[in-house]
């Protein structure tokens, strides 16, 4: 009988309109972040698979002292579940058709690649193809500029040392042919086991062991764990997200997905906190009923715990019945979007922002005023007198914020983000409140009349905690939005012009000091300009302060840049894509101090005035930190992590010179007459790099108007909900306008006019507090330069008013087809 009476209750209570609306907002906000998370797991997870083929593997692990790794380094991999791979890279000059080169080889094992493919091509005029493998013993794969300078064919032979190997194909593209100096064109690629029989690998050989790993993170990093003691300075453990160029582009893809996650976190919130905060101050006489009925204060807050734990499990399942077939249209997007299945990826974890979302929001903003409420008398509730004050509304206000800032920070674990949304929020709170005063002042004096404006200033009085109260939501609901609009059409087009059209897809390297000239002559008369030629000497950091640098930075940091032979340079002027962050650039005539890349710095401790100790060959350069600068490692143009002063330590030393540019496709034939007349140049060739970057770019930019559709649906649903709190109130007030002889277009322009008004100030407000987070996390997060979008500013205030005003004209729906008295009837 008690299970059924409780049933009853319930089914009494869904019935009720407040109920409705916060299970709705529950729904909304559950597959709003489920949605989000599930998608963005999915793309970081794709982003990074994709990635990963840049290194033909998961991990590498490099030897650069010449000598291979211990073989039951390889065994303890295979017996962790690993596959595994290798690979041998050196430079030699190898003979063909009368003719010596200078290339770049590249001995790999029969696995490669682990990740990836490589394009081939089987004759010259015929289709290039993807491979999962690489030549086969006895044979080569040469590069079409190799094949054109030696005056080969398919078919013919190619002597690599003491072993002549059959030219089989055409190398077009390898999956790790990245940016790295070891990486130089022209490449050849042969198998491993050919390698002994070369002869050209000998003891003090400069060769480099390239291990290759593949498997889940979780034996990985597991590997790594067991590996991390046994290794030597030479050795260096790389994931994707270790080189700079793709690190980079997958840092800031997943904060830009972060960014957008957070900010449907927040609406989510405010979604919830609007509908069960009206839905709590709605059951004042329930709970004065209750009261007089003897049911005592702890027996009532038991009751709506209950019926709130219920509603947040109803919510969670409608949320996620709707997230699921969401996120599995996004996904089938962008396998649209990259031409290619994608595996689809049900990450668990991402699904608890959005359970704790709706939990932590319904019982951080429904309970408290409940539970507060049970403590009044039940005389003053039954008199329409709660007790509630401003001051004791207080906790409440703390508990939200608190809630929502250990929302975001569970989701974000970004204190700049954190910091910019809540800071935006708190200043957008604070600026309103002192316009609300204002404005309630200026209205204050306003008299009613026939007028729909005066009506609409009126109403505006009239109403003015809901006013306030609907102005402030709206505003935070704009803002968030609008800082997402913000973020994709400012943050994300910044990210693309990093990478133009005609972005630079070629590197020189090792320019004789003696050929600068005639190198920037050769591509001038080209029409393919020289923008920048850097000297450039490899050096290895050693000491800071007078100490070994190894031992003066925490133990517990694995800085890779110490392991290897940085590239050293001395400019005059720091590249446009540098900015100075501390310090000082060097003034004219200065031949003393380094300048200093500002994440190394970071790592290492730096600070200015700190003495760097280099070993150039037998040389040693000491100079004090004197800049640290900001470098834009995916602008594919040569940065370095350490620059020196024209004129200053490094400028006797033997250096040689590298630099980049654009050449389009149709004109790469070029590429082969600057080959026979600089042979010892390298030329690089990154144009997959660049693809690769933009097709990130294009990913993240299509998840961000995903992930910008559903905030902006949630934000419509936020307003609506607003909007219809005060839909008894309004309705009684049109009813009796009605009565008095008021026409209904009177009343439809007052009620529209009062709504777009609200709805202009809360957008002015929204997109200037969404300007300054957007101005945070441009500054802070995405190290970009600040502007003020006039394009969004101006339009979206308007477009508020306007959405508003719908939204009003939609409350008088009943009060103008239905005839007051009943209308009166009812509400009462």
């Amino acid at each position: 009988m008690a299970a059924a009476k409780k049933l009853m209750s319930v089914r009494r209570d869904w019935r009720e309109r407040d109920v409705r609306v916060v299970l709705a907002a529950l729904v909304i906000a559950v597959a709003t972040v489920a949605t989000i998370a599930l998608f963005a797991s999915q793309l970081q997870r794709t982003l990074v698979s994709s990635a990963s083929s840049f290194l033909a593997a998961d991990r590498q692990l490099e030897a650069e002292n010449g000598r291979p790794v211990p073989s039951e380094w390889i065994l303890e991999a295979q017996d962790r579940g690993l596959e595994t791979g290798r690979m041998v890279e050196f430079s030699t000059m190898v003979f063909g058709n009368d003719a010596f080169q200078l290339v770049s080889v590249k001995a790999v094992s029969d696995e490669y690649p682990l990740r990836g493919e490589v394009e081939v091509q089987q004759d010259r005029d015929g289709n290039r193809q993807m491979v999962a493998n690489g030549p086969a013993p006895g044979e080569v794969w040469i590069n079409p500029r190799l094949l054109n300078l030696l005056q080969l064919d398919i078919g013919d032979t190619l002597e690599v040392g003491n072993r002549e190997l059959t030219v089989s194909g055409l190398l077009i593209r390898e999956p790790d042919g990245g940016f790295r100096l070891s990486s130089l064109a022209p490449r050849i690629m042969m198998h491993v086991d050919d390698v002994d029989s070369t002869g050209v690998v000998q003891e003090g050989s400069r060769v480099e062991f390239i291990y290759l790993f593949a498997g889940d993170e979780a034996s990985l990093e597991a590997y790594y764990q067991w590996l991390e003691p046994k290794m030597e300075p030479s050795h260096e453990w790389e994931g994707v997200r270790d080189g700079e160029t793709f690190s980079r582009s997958l840092e800031r893809a997943e904060r830009f997905l972060l960014l957008g996650g957070s900010l449907a976190v927040l609406l989510a919130a405010v979604a919830v906190a609007v509908a069960s905060r009206q839905y709590a101050l709605s059951q004042r006489d329930t709970v004065a009923l209750l009261k007089t009925l003897g049911l005592p204060g702890p027996g009532i807050g038991r009751l709506y715990l209950r019926r709130l734990a219920l509603w947040g499990l109803v919510g969670v399942a409608g949320g996620l019945a709707l997230a699921l077939p969401l996120f599995w249209l996004l996904v089938q997007m962008l396998a649209d979007v990259l031409e290619r299945p994608i595996d689809v990826y049900l990450d668990p974890n991402a699904l608890a922002p959005a359970l704790l979302t709706a939990l932590v929001s319904l019982f951080a903003f429904a309970y408290p005023p409940i539970r507060r409420l049970r403590r009044v008398p039940a005389m003053r509730v039954l008199r329409a007198q709660p007790g509630e004050t401003g001051r004791e509304a207080i906790p409440d206000l703390v508990i939200a914020l608190v809630a929502i800032f250990g929302l975001v920070w569970m989701y974000a674990g970004e204190l700049t983000l954190v910091a910019a949304l809540l800071g935006g929020l708190v200043l957008l709170l604070g600026v309103l409140a002192l316009l609300g005063w204002a404005l309630m002042t200026a209205l204050k004096g306003v008299s009613g009349g026939g007028n729909a404006w005066r009506l609409a200033l009126v109403g505006l009085y009239r109403h003015r905690q809901a006013s306030l109260a609907q102005m402030a939501v709206f505003a935070m609901t704009l803002m968030l939005a609008a800082t997402l609009v913000l973020v994709r059409t400012s943050l994300l087009n910044d990210w693309q012009a990093q990478l133009p059209a005609d972005a630079p897809n070629h590197f020189l390297i090792n320019i004789g000091p003696e050929s600068v000239d005639q190198v920037e002559s050769f591509w001038a008369e080209r029409d393919a300009p020289l923008e920048n030629v850097y000297p450039m000497v490899r050096g290895r950091l050693v000491e800071l302060n007078g100490q070994p640098v190894k031992e003066a930075v925490s133990k517990d940091e694995r800085i890779n840049a110490l392991n290897r032979e940085l590239n050293l340079t001395w400019m005059a002027q720091p590249p446009e894509n540098n900015e100075i962050v501390e310090g000082r650039w060097f003034a004219r005539g200065e031949t003393e101090g380094v300048s200093v890349e500002a994440e190394l710095a970071g790592r290492l401790g730096l600070e200015l005035g700190d003495r760097l100790t280099f070993t150039v060959g037998s040389e040693r350069v000491t100079e004090p930190v004197t800049s640290i600068r900001t470098v834009q490692w995916d602008s594919m143009k040569p940065n370095f992590y350490m620059a020196f002063p024209p004129g200053g330590a490094l400028s006797d030393l033997p250096a040689t010179w590298i630099t980049s540019f654009y050449l389009p496709e149709d004109r790469k034939t070029a590429l082969n007459a600057f080959s026979r007349q600089f042979p010892t140049v390298s030329v690089l060739e990154v144009d997959h790099i660049i693809a690769r970057i933009q097709q990130i770019v294009q990913q993240v930019t299509q998840a961000i108007e995903a992930i910008l559709g559903l905030i902006l649906a949630a934000a419509l649903v936020v307003m609506a909900a607003v909007v219809s709190a005060t839909l008894r109130d309004r309705q009684r007030e049109g009813a009796l306008l009605r009565t008095l002889g008021g026409q209904q277009s009177l009343l439809v322009r007052s009620t529209m006019l009062e709504f777009a008004l609200l709805g202009f100030f809360a957008g002015v407000l929204g997109v200037l507090a969404a300007e300054g987070a957007v101005y945070v996390l441009q500054s802070r997060m995405f190290e970009g330069t600040f502007r003020w979008h006039w394009e969004v500013i101006l339009p979206i205030p308007f477009i508020s008013a306007v959405l508003l005003a719908l939204f009003g004209r939609w409350q008088l729906g009943p009060v103008l087809k239905v005839s007051p008295m009943l209308l009166l009837r009812r509400l009462e």
